[in-house]
């Protein structure tokens, strides 16, 4: 069963949120603000944040230049995960990807069955690692947000996680890199 290790210290991981719609401001950003407003009261820092429209070239130019930022650890994209013709966050997210995390999206499912049923279906939340970047992208609700954020990011993001955690393998996420 998970748990935290309270011998072990806390480890705050720099956060950038990127918000994917068309017609919102961060005046009305209220998934980018739920998102913020968590990961700053764990103690992590808000690294950037940002809106782009439901553009798949733009939000993955968005994602490549976040994770060329040596002060970007994780990056949380909140919308475009549905399926209509506008949702692209997915495709732009695999765009960049370097390994897709595909446990993550099953586990985003499981938790959101136990709040919206069988219309969990719907959503292509993904994450992945691109540059030593670990990448998640939300769907845009505030609820879908609170739940990734509550049930799965809290903890893999804090290193006194344990049996395990993303934290503590980020000196390694670009070793493949570093060989000789």
């Amino acid at each position: 069963m998970s748990r935290i290790d309270e011998t072990k210290q806390f480890i705050p991981v720099r956060i950038a949120v990127l918000t994917v719609s068309d017609t919102r401001s961060l005046a009305e950003d209220r998934s980018g603000d739920t998102l913020v407003q968590r990961l700053t009261e764990a103690g992590h820092d808000l690294a950037a944040r940002a809106i782009c429209t439901d553009d798949r070239d733009k939000i993955a130019a968005q994602l490549r230049a976040w994770i060329a930022d040596s002060g970007i650890d994780v990056i949380l994209s909140t919308g475009g995960t549905g399926l209509t013709g506008r949702d692209v966050t997915v495709e732009a997210h695999r765009d960049v990807y370097e390994k897709e995390i595909e446990a993550f999206g099953t586990v985003f499912t499981i938790v959101s069955m136990k709040k919206i049923g069988t219309s969990a279906v719907q959503s292509r939340a993904t994450g992945g690692v691109a540059g030593g970047t670990y990448l998640f992208a939300l769907p845009g609700s505030t609820g879908a947000c609170k739940d990734a954020w509550d049930e799965i990011l809290a903890f893999q993001l804090d290193y006194r996680h344990r049996p395990c955690n993303f934290v503590e393998i980020f000196p390694r996420l670009d070793e493949h890199q570093r060989r000789k």
